[in-house]
């Protein structure tokens, strides 16, 4: 095969993938638009809150841009403007896989073959930098709700949490503590590869890596906040940032598919802010704007991007 028939072929099958999650993504907007009750958007709040959400939305995608730029920079030299364009692509292949699974490998496939199982290992720390903070200030959420609507469900919950929240601290800083053990078997050998370039990762950059993705999870849990305001849902801002907190944990653990999971995040929330309010317009309404910003926008820049993959060499 050619170099030319191999450039159109990559154009093609670029721009085919591109389409269908394009259209996927039309389709569930679509719906999602139909669904809501139009009284929601009657006698909206003060459109400040509306633009602050906006305007976060940038620099949360900026955020997670740098965090994987300063990621892959350690593998390879490469721009920012590569780095977010990839942080877009894989965004764009996480809403059709459960759990968003296919994010990071959608990242790396933009990136191209070359360091392909370094790019792999860096991920990995990335990956256990965005989980710790969600279960960090999941676990503020649990603490909160054990003491304000004790259950025995809760309880459960809470030290769960806690447990993960330990190991994701051992694992993300000490993870070459492991390596001798680890080498005792053969199929768990190939980990020590991952522990081995993460022990090459300053410090530095690790403390930087982990305090994106915290502030990134503030960033989207006073987001989701403004627009519970903007739709007239009264939370108070103490309460209602726990409750968020833990919303966003929920949602981290239940299995899902980004384009299909709406229903349950509504469903999520209208049982964690029934407590407060029984605005339950509102809160679909606020569901599905932090959905559409912190998702959809940057899936669609992500699969439009997409064409210019190389997903045939």
């Amino acid at each position: 095969m050619n170099k030319n028939t191999k450039i159109w072929l990559n154009y093609l099958a670029g721009g085919a993938f591109s389409i269908f999650l394009l259209w996927s993504i039309y389709g569930q907007v679509m719906k999602q638009a139909n669904s809501i009750n139009s009284d929601a958007w009657q006698h909206p709040g003060p459109y400040w809150l509306l633009w602050a959400c906006i305007a976060l939305m940038f620099v949360n995608t900026s955020l997670e841009g740098l965090k994987w730029y300063m990621l892959t920079r350690s593998v390879a030299p490469i721009s920012y403007k590569r780095a977010f364009s990839s942080y877009l692509a894989g965004v764009a292949f996480a809403i059709i896989t459960p759990n968003r699974i296919g994010e990071y490998p959608g990242r790396i496939l933009y990136l191209g073959k070359g360091n392909t199982s370094r790019y792999i290992n860096v991920s990995i720390l990335g990956i256990t930098a965005q989980l710790w903070s969600v279960y960090f200030f999941g676990l503020l959420g649990l603490i909160y709700y054990n003491i304000a609507f004790p259950a025995l469900i809760a309880r459960v919950a809470l030290g769960l949490c806690i447990l993960v929240n330990i190991l994701a601290a051992v694992l993300y800083r000490k993870f070459d503590y492991w390596l001798p053990w680890l080498e005792k078997f053969r199929w768990l050998q190939k980990f020590t590869l991952y522990g081995r370039l993460l022990t090459r990762i300053t410090t530095k950059r690790q403390i930087s890596v982990l305090g994106i993705s915290i502030l990134r999870f503030a960033i989207f849990t006073a987001q989701y906040l403004f627009l519970l305001k903007w739709m007239n849902v009264d939370v108070p801002f103490a309460e209602g940032f726990c409750m968020a907190a833990l919303f966003f944990w929920i949602m981290a653990i239940i299995p899902s598919i980004a384009l299909t999971e709406l229903g349950i995040r509504g469903n999520v929330c209208i049982f964690l802010f029934r407590h407060f309010t029984t605005n339950t317009i509102g809160i679909i309404t606020a569901t599905t704007g932090i959905w559409l910003l912190n998702l959809i926008i940057p899936a669609i820049i992500g699969s439009v991007l997409i064409i210019r993959m190389r997903l045939i060499s």
